[in-house]
């Protein structure tokens, strides 16, 4: 243990990687309990209520982790963001030690690892509890591994990768995107060798094996998962051309690292030092290619840039080494220090609303758009912070009027999953009944055993009620300032004498989105 702490470790490479990591640790738990709640924070809370091996929208492993950290820590904005900060500090380490891997030394591995710590998408992602944090974790372990694999030849290591890979496919489907990039960079380059090897196909095995319960899941529930993302890609994400793609991508990783990730593709294509891991370049084609494709959001993209910012550090680094330009070292961390700065209050929730307000204007950064409907003044992320204990409050409210004989037959229906897990979460210390929605795996948890003779219903319109109510009546409106638009000015409805109860309509609610 003294060697941890030996004069000769602590000024070691391995330290410096280690100090980087725990400031970007800091950096997020000084801020990550500002604002509030996320809505899809609500939504993993209510399915770790729920643990089953799948999902509409996503496989088990996330709402397991806030099962066991709800477990441990508690449901505070802190404990439940605690280990989204973990996974962004070991991302950070793991890129530094790719760079070790790529033949790096110690100033090519702490500008890879800055270039992640100063790119807003980076910082907000691992600033709250989402799938994303890990499948960023799982990105760079299995980045890390296979460069171990192009670099030794040890194939052995092919069953961690594919340990790696199943995990990861059981945090996010994203993972299968890492392998079907590394299918096609095997196949176009001289890694193609590693087809013929056993451990390559028995890490394939193990992959497919730790998810075949997922996939039992879907078969059992009829694919709901791809019910979800047809709807998605149909109705809810808002489609981006190409070169808006690009250009988007291009500021989640912040302008100021273009440098690096250029390096980073000109080591793995040109390079003579770079050509036994050429294939992790046709990853990045591969992907890029993938997701332009199939219109994906941008923020899919962010784990294969880990790679880039690890190769590039080390090109750099080089340059730098043999034109004597040491000046351009101090003057390039700097550089992207600043930058970072400038851009933090859009990644990090370190602003007053109103200040940060002031700010987006000042620097001329519109909030990014990638689902349909009316813009918001604060970016979606943000946006989705606000409103909703105001929204369970209002609800109480209206279920408090009702009398005792009412509220035994009232149900509390939400219109999706964040009002939902809202009215979950914080109606308990109102006395709230558990909500229903039809939206996700809500529907699939289904109306209870109530059949609806009293109906709380928030959002939606009139007209879809009267279908399955005789009386409708708006009672409450709910309005947060800083809320999305559309959980503002929103309608509370108090249903009555129902048509049919509700598990006999409750086949045709089903909202997959």
């Amino acid at each position: 243990m003294t060697k941890f702490f030996s004069r000769q470790f602590l000024l070691s490479d391995t330290a410096v990687l280690v100090y980087l990591s725990f400031a970007t640790l800091l950096i997020h738990f000084l801020t990550n309990g500002q604002y509030g709640y996320f809505r899809d924070e609500f939504y993993y809370m209510a399915c770790a209520e729920h643990l089953d091996w799948g999902y509409v929208d996503q496989p088990p492993f996330a709402a397991f982790m806030v099962s066991l950290t709800r477990r441990l820590l508690g449901d505070s904005l802190f404990a439940l963001r605690f280990l989204p900060a973990v996974c962004g500090a070991l991302v950070v380490l793991l890129t530094g030690l790719m760079v070790r891997q790529l033949g790096g030394g110690r100033f090519a591995q702490v500008l890879a690892a800055t270039a992640v710590i100063v790119a807003p998408a980076y910082l907000g992602i691992h600033n709250f509890f989402s799938m994303n944090c890990f499948d960023h974790l799982f990105w760079a372990l299995a980045v890390l591994i296979l460069i171990r694999i192009l670099k030794d030849g040890d194939r052995r290591l092919w069953l961690l990768f594919g340990l790696v890979a199943g995990i990861g496919l059981m945090n996010k489907y994203s993972m299968g995107f890492m392998g079907f990039g590394l299918v096609v960079g095997l196949a176009l380059t001289q890694a193609r060798k590693h087809f013929a090897s056993k451990w390559l196909w028995l890490g394939g095995v193990l992959a497919f094996i730790i998810f075949l319960p997922h996939i039992l899941w879907e078969i059992h529930y009829g694919f709901p998962t791809r019910e979800f993302i047809q709807n998605a890609i149909l109705r809810k994400n808002l489609p981006i051309s190409p070169p808006a793609f690009v250009l988007q991508s291009l500021m989640e990783v912040h302008p100021f690292t273009l440098p690096i990730w250029l390096a980073g593709l000109y080591f793995y294509f040109v390079s003579k030092d770079g050509k036994p891991y050429r294939a992790l370049g046709w990853i990045y084609l591969a992907v890029l290619g993938l997701f332009l494709g199939t219109r994906a959001k941008p923020y899919y993209f962010l784990p294969v840039y880990f790679m880039l910012f690890a190769a590039g550090g080390l090109v750099i680094a080089a340059v730098i080494q043999r034109r004597g330009w040491t000046w351009l070292k101090p003057a390039y961390m700097v550089f992207l220090v600043l930058g970072g700065l400038a851009t933090a209050p859009l990644a990090l929730p370190i602003l007053p609303v109103e200040t940060y307000l002031k700010y987006q204007d000042f620097i001329g950064v519109k909030p990014p758009k990638e689902e349909r409907g009316v813009p918001d003044r604060l970016p979606q992320t943000y946006a989705d912070m606000f409103g909703w204990e105001n929204m369970v409050a209002t609800v109480a409210k209206v279920y408090n009027s009702l009398s005792p004989e009412e509220k035994a037959k009232c149900v509390i229906g939400a219109s999706n999953y964040g009002e939902a897990g809202a009215i979950d979460f914080f109606g308990k210390k109102y006395g709230l009944p558990h909500a229903i929605s039809s939206h996700n795996n809500y529907w699939i948890w289904g109306p209870g055993d109530k059949p609806g003779e009293i109906g709380i219903i928030v959002g939606g319109s009139r007209k879809d009620y009267a279908t399955i109510y005789e009386q409708v009546e708006v009672v409450a409106t709910i309005n947060s300032e800083y809320a999305r638009s559309s959980e503002t000015n929103l309608p509370v409805y108090l249903c009555r004498r129902p048509k049919m109860t509700l598990q006999q309509i409750w086949p045709q609610l089903k909202e997959f989105i």
